[in-house]
C-alpha cells in the first residue's frame, strides 16, 4: 500500500511540474530519483544507487549510464533517462549497449513519465529489443503496481522477476494485437469468423461485409461487458443506500429511472478510460439526475434532465455555466463525449 501511495503522489508532482521541467537533469532529480526511492532504494547512498555507472564499451572507456542501482557490489537494475518529453523509442540501441557489458539482468530506459523494463529472455546477456514490463506512471493500474513492486528493495529476486517477465511481455503483445484487430479486423481475423459461418464463396465483397460484422461484434460485446460490471456495481450501492435510507424518517420524494441510470453508466464508459470508477458519482434530485466527480458538488461532470417531456444533458464551461443540450435518446450522450472528458480537466 505505501508504495501506491507514493507512485500515485508521484504521479501527481509530475502532472503539475512536467510543463516547467527543461532540461533532462531535472528531469531526473524531479521525476526519476523520487521513483527509485519509492522502489526502497536510497538515492544519497552511492553503495545502492550509483549515478554516472560506468559501463565501458569495447576500446570506448568512460562510457556511463545514468544510474546503476546495486546489491552486493553488482548493478541489478541499470537505467538511463532522458528528458521527460523525448520519445523512448529511439534511445533503445544505448541500453542494449550498455546492458551487453554490465552483469545487470534488467535495464530501465525511462523519461520519467514512461518506464520501459528490459531484460534477456531471447537470448542470455543481449538485452531484448522489446520490453516486458512498460507503463505510463501517470495512468497506473494496480495490477501494474503490484509487477512494480517486485523491485522494491524489500522484495527484489531476480528469479522470480525473471520467471513472470516471459508471461508479461507475451501478454502485452497479445493485447496489443487483440486490440489492432477490434479497431480493424485483418483479412486473417475475418477469415476465422467467416469462415464458420458463411457457405458460400469467400468473395470479396462478402469479406467487406463480415469485416464490418465482426468489429460490429466485438465493439457490442466489449459495451455488454462494461454495462454488467457498471450495473452491479449499481445494483450494490443501491442496496447501500436502501439500507442508509431505513434510518432516514422522511421519505425521499426523487424517483431514479431507468433511464437516468443508463445514462450515467454511458457516462462513466466514456471517463472510465482516464477515471477510475468509483469516482464518478451520481446524485438524483427532484429537478435534475447530477453525475458529480469524488461526489463533490463543486466537481459537476454533467447533468440529465429526463423529468419532462424533452431530454436534455447539461454540461458545464469553464465558469462552471451549465449549458443544455437536447438529445432525442439516451444513447446521444456518447455525441458529447468529448466535452465531457474536457470537463475533467478542469478538476484535474
Amino acid at each position: 500500500m505505501e508504495l501506491q501511495v507514493q507512485l500515485r503522489q508521484l504521479a501527481e508532482k509530475i502532472q503539475q511540474l512536467k510543463d516547467r521541467i527543461e532540461t533532462e537533469e531535472s528531469t531526473k532529480h524531479a521525476f526519476v530519483l523520487p521513483f527509485i526511492n519509492a522502489l526502497g532504494y536510497d538515492t544519497f547512498n552511492p553503495l545502492e544507487v550509483v549515478p554516472e555507472y560506468v559501463a565501458d564499451l569495447g576500446i570506448k572507456k568512460g562510457e556511463k549510464v545514468d544510474y546503476a542501482i546495486m546489491q552486493e557490489g553488482d548493478p541489478i537494475l541499470i537505467i538511463e533517462c532522458k528528458h521527460w518529453n523525448e520519445k523512448l523509442s529511439v534511445h533503445g540501441s544505448q541500453l542494449f549497449r550498455y546492458f551487453h557489458v554490465s552483469k545487470t539482468r534488467f535495464a530501465l530506459l525511462t523519461n520519467g513519465i514512461h518506464y520501459q523494463f528490459f531484460t534477456d529472455l531471447d537470448e542470455k546477456n543481449k538485452m531484448d529489443e522489446r520490453p516486458f514490463l512498460e507503463f505510463d506512471i501517470t495512468h497506473l493500474r494496480d495490477s501494474l503496481i503490484h509487477e512494480i513492486g517486485k523491485f522494491h528493495k524489500s522484495s527484489f529476486d531476480v528469479n522470480s522477476i525473471l520467471d513472470n517477465a516471459s508471461s508479461l511481455k507475451y501478454i502485452k503483445e497479445i493485447r496489443k494485437q487483440i486490440e489492432a484487430e477490434v479497431e480493424s479486423p485483418s483479412p486473417e481475423f475475418v477469415r476465422l469468423f467467416a469462415s464458420r459461418i458463411h457457405t458460400g464463396r469467400m468473395t470479396e465483397k462478402v469479406m467487406e461485409e463480415f469485416k464490418e460484422l465482426v468489429q460490429k461484434a466485438f465493439g457490442q460485446m466489449i459495451g455488454e461487458r462494461i454495462n454488467e460490471r457498471l450495473q452491479s456495481a449499481l445494483n450494490q450501492e443501491v442496496i447501500l443506500q436502501e439500507k442508509d435510507q431505513l434510518d432516514e424518517p422522511e421519505v425521499s420524494k426523487v424517483a431514479t429511472t431507468d433511464e437516468e441510470l443508463e445514462g450515467y453508466r454511458i457516462v462513466v464508459a466514456i471517463l472510465r478510460r482516464k477515471l477510475p470508477i468509483s469516482r464518478i458519482v451520481h446524485r438524483d434530485t427532484q429537478s435534475y439526475f447530477g453525475i458529480l466527480l469524488d461526489d463533490n458538488n463543486r466537481k459537476p461532470i454533467c447533468r440529465l434532465h429526463f423529468n419532462g417531456g424533452k431530454k436534455y444533458i447539461g454540461l458545464f464551461d469553464t465558469d462552471r455555466n451549465e449549458q443544455r443540450h437536447l438529445i432525442q435518446s439516451v444513447e446521444d450522450i456518447y455525441q458529447f463525449e468529448e466535452l465531457l472528458l474536457e470537463t475533467i480537466k478542469l478538476y484535474e
